[in-house]
C-alpha cells in the first residue's frame, strides 16, 4: 500500500510525532504559501484552525508560523497570527485625517481588493495609482506569481519588501507627504518605456459622464500616464465615490474595461456604467 502522502496527524496538544521528522521543504513550502493565502483572506489565522485545515500537528503549524513570522510576514499572537501592519504608518496612527480615510468603508475596501488581486495572472505587470483601496488590492496579491508591482507610492513598496516573490519598481518624483506618493515630471518620465498589463485605479470620485477623478492635479496627471501604458485598467472605489466629479480628470469611462465596487452600489449606480461597456463586479 502507497505511503499517505500527508503528513500524519497527531493529537493536539502533544509534542511533535515521529513522522514529522521527514517534512520536506517542499511540503513545508505548500503549507506555508497556504497559510498566507488564509491571512490575506481573513486577516488573521489560529493555529487549531490551520492543523484541521491542513491535517498537521499544532506543533508543525506552530513552527510554520514561527518560520513566516521571522521572514517578516506576520505577527505571531497567542493561539495564531495576524497581518503585520505596515510599520511605515506609525508616525500616522495618531493623524485623525489619516486614519479617517483608512478606516472608512474599511470591509468594502478590503472586498474590492480581494476581488481585484483575484484578477491577476502570472507573470503580469502590474501597476496601481495611490489610495486606500489600492492598498488592499496589493494585499491580496496571489502568492508566486512572479509579479511585477509598478507603484508611485512609497508604502506600497515598503509594505511589499519582505516579498520575494515580486519583483518592485518604483517611480521617481518628489513626495506627496500625505499620502507617501512620488509625483512630478521625473514619475511620468520613468514609466515611459514600460507596457503595463493590467491598472488598478483608485479614484476620489466616478461618474459614468466625466471618468475616473481625483482632487490633487499632480496625481491626475501622473494616474493618466499609468492608464495610456496600460493595457487592462480596472476601476476599484466604494459605493460612496459615485456621482461625484473631482476637479481632475484621471481618465474617461470609455478608458475602463472593470469596475469594482461593493455591495452597497445600487443598480441606478451602475447602471450607466454598464450601458458603457465596462464591466461592472459587486462584492
Amino acid at each position: 500500500m502507497p505511503k499517505e502522502s500527508r503528513i500524519p496527524r497527531r493529537p493536539a496538544g502533544n509534542g511533535a510525532s515521529p513522522g514529522e521528522g521527514w517534512d520536506s521543504p517542499d511540503k513545508q513550502q505548500v503549507r506555508l504559501n497556504a497559510i498566507l493565502t488564509s491571512l490575506q483572506q481573513s486577516g488573521s489565522v489560529s493555529v487549531e484552525g490551520l492543523s484541521k485545515e491542513l491535517d498537521v500537528s499544532l506543533v508543525t503549524i506552530r513552527r510554520d508560523l514561527d518560520a513566516l513570522e521571522n521572514q517578516g510576514l506576520l505577527r505571531r499572537t497567542h493561539g495564531g497570527a495576524v497581518s503585520i501592519e505596515p510599520f511605515f504608518y506609525e508616525p500616522f496612527r495618531n493623524d485623525r485625517s489619516f486614519q479617517a480615510q483608512v478606516e472608512r468603508f474599511a470591509d468594502e475596501k478590503r472586498r474590492i481588493g480581494r476581488a481585484a488581486a483575484a484578477l491577476i495572472k502570472a507573470g503580469e505587470i502590474i501597476a496601481l495609482t495611490p489610495g486606500t483601496t489600492t492598498t488592499e488590492v496589493i494585499r491580496g496579491l496571489p502568492l508566486n506569481h512572479h509579479i511585477t508591482v509598478v507603484t508611485s507610492t512609497v508604502n506600497v513598496a515598503m509594505e511589499l519588501s519582505k516579498r520575494k516573490d515580486l519583483d518592485i519598481f518604483v517611480t521617481g518624483g518628489h513626495l506627496r507627504g500625505e499620502w507617501f506618493s512620488l509625483l512630478g515630471p521625473t514619475a511620468a518620465q520613468s514609466l515611459s518605456h514600460l507596457l503595463i498589463s493590467t491598472l488598478f485605479v483608485g479614484a476620489d470620485g466616478i461618474d459614468a459622464k466625466h471618468g475616473a477623478s481625483c482632487f490633487s492635479p499632480d496625481e491626475a496627471q501622473l494616474n493618466s500616464t499609468m492608464v495610456k501604458h496600460a493595457q487592462r485598467k480596472i476601476a476599484v472605489v466604494d459605493h460612496s465615490k459615485f456621482g461625484v466629479v473631482a476637479g481632475w480628470r484621471i481618465c474617461p469611462t470609455s478608458d475602463l474595461d472593470i469596475l469594482i465596487t461593493d455591495s452597497g452600489a445600487t443598480d441606478e449606480m451602475v447602471e450607466p456604467f454598464e450601458k458603457a461597456q465596462v464591466q461592472v463586479m459587486r462584492v
